[in-house]
C-alpha cells in the first residue's frame, strides 16, 4: 500500500500524563508519574484533574491548528487503562477512550492520519511499566488491550497503524559478570509476533503495524526473513539533549545530524520501511556564554538538517505538539514556527 509520506507531531502528555509536558499537574505531590499521582491525590481529587486536563489540553481546536500548521498526522500515545474499568486491570486509572474516539472524529475532519501508540514500556523501570515487565499475564493483559483497539478503530478512515509499545529497553550485558536492566531481547520477539497476530485478526491488513526498534536494529531482521509479515514498520526514536558533544555551534549540530542519519541507516539495514516516531531539536546543555536568543536560533538550524535528513523516510513525528511550558525545544508551536508548510506537509 502506497501512502503519501506523514510528517506529524506526538499528543504527548494529554491521555498519558507527563510531567515534562504538564508540570503543574504534578507540582506539590512529589511523583513523577500517574501512578504516584494518583496515589497521592487519592481518588476524588485523581479523577477531576485527569477529567479536567484530558478535557482542556487538546481540543478539537489544536487538530485544526496542527492541520493548518501543514501537519498531516499525529501519533497518539494511550496507556493501557484506555478502556477503564471495561479493560484488564485498570486499578484506579480512568478511562479515555472517548478522547480516543474525538481523536479520530477530528483527524478525520482535518485531514489527518493517527498512529495509536500502546504506551507502555517494556523493560523500562518506572510507573510506565508497571504491566509490561511483570510476566506472561500481564503481557496478556497488554495484547488484549491491542486487540480491543485494533477492532474498535479498524474501520476507521484516519487509522493508518497501531504500535505495539513506546520506548522498550532491552537488555544488555555489561563485561562478563552482569546484565543490564531491561526485557529480554526473545521475550520482546514474542510480543511484537503475538501482537502482530492479534492486529491482523482484528482488523485485517489495513493498518500498518509499527515495532519500536529498541536500541537494537539487528535484532529484527526476522520479519523480514518471514513473509508472513506484512505492513510492518520499524520506529526509531532520535534524542540528542543528552549527547556529549560540543553543541554550541552549527559545526556540533551537523555532527549530532550525522549521528541521527548513522542511526536510521542501521535500522534501514533490517530491510522493515523506518521511520521516526518522536525526536525533538533540544541540544545539549550549552555553557553559560550561549544566550536563550542563541540557542534558539542553533535549535532551528538543527530542526532543519534534521527534517532534511528524514526526507526520504515514510514517516516521521516531532515531539511535541505542545507543552505548558512552551519549550522551545520540546514543543512544535516553538520549534517549527519558523518552517513553511511546505517543509512540514
Amino acid at each position: 500500500m502506497s501512502i503519501r509520506a506523514l510528517h506529524g507531531v506526538n499528543l504527548a502528555g494529554w491521555l498519558n500524563l507527563e510531567p515534562w509536558v504538564t508540570p503543574e499537574l504534578f507540582a506539590g505531590t512529589g511523583s513523577l508519574g500517574e501512578q504516584g499521582l494518583s496515589a497521592t491525590l487519592g481518588e476524588e481529587l485523581y479523577n477531576d484533574l485527569i477529567q479536567e486536563h484530558r478535557a482542556t489540553f487538546v481540543t478539537k481546536t489544536d487538530f485544526e491548528l496542527i492541520a493548518h500548521r501543514g501537519f498531516n498526522a499525529v501519533r497518539l500515545p494511550v496507556p493501557w487503562y484506555v478502556f477503564g474499568q471495561y479493560g484488564p486491570n485498570p486499578g484506579r486509572h480512568v478511562g479515555c477512550v472517548e478522547q480516543v474516539d474525538n481523536t479520530f472524529a477530528w483527524a478525520e475532519e482535518n485531514g489527518l492520519r493517527v498512529l495509536l501508540v500502546l504506551a507502555v514500556n517494556p523493560g523500562a523501570k518506572g510507573e510506565e511499566d508497571v504491566l509490561a515487565k511483570t510476566g506472561r499475564g500481564h503481557r496478556a493483559d497488554l495484547l488484549d488491550v491491542l486487540g480491543m483497539l485494533a477492532r474498535r478503530y479498524a474501520d476507521e478512515p484516519a487509522l493508518f497503524g497501531i504500535e505495539v509499545a513506546n520506548e522498550p529497553k532491552v537488555q544488555s550485558r555489561r563485561g562478563l559478570m552482569g546484565i543490564s536492566e531491561g526485557v529480554p531481547l526473545h521475550s520482546l520477539r514474542n510480543y511484537y509476533r503475538n501482537a502482530y497476530a492479534i492486529i491482523r485478526e482484528a482488523a485485517g491488513e489495513r493498518p500498518y503495524v509499527v515495532l519500536p526498534e529498541a536500541g537494537n536494529p539487528k535484532a529484527w531482521r526476522t520479519f523480514t526473513a518471514q513473509r508472513r509479515y506484512t505492513g510492518v514498520w520499524l520506529d526509531v526514536h532520535l534524542y540528542h539533549y543528552d549527547e556529549q558533544i560540543d553543541a554550541t555551534g552549527p559545526q556540533g549540530a551537523s555532527a549530532l545530524v550525522d549521528r541521527s542519519r548513522n542511526a536510521l541507516l542501521r535500522s534501514q539495514r533490517s530491510g522493515l520501511p523506518v521511520m521516526v516516531g518522536a525526536w525533538s531539536s533540544a541540544l545539549p546543555f550549552a555553557d553559560s556564554l550561549m544566550t536563550p536568543e542563541g540557542r534558539i536560533a542553533l535549535e532551528r538550524i538543527f530542526c532543519a538538517e534534521q527534517i532534511a535528513a528524514f526526507e526520504e523516510l515514510p514517516a516521521w513525528f516531532f515531539q511535541t505538539w505542545k507543552t505548558n511550558g512552551h519549550l522551545s525545544g520540546w514543543d512544535s508551536r516553538i520549534a517549527l514556527s519558523s518552517f513553511e508548510r511546505g517543509m512540514l506537509g
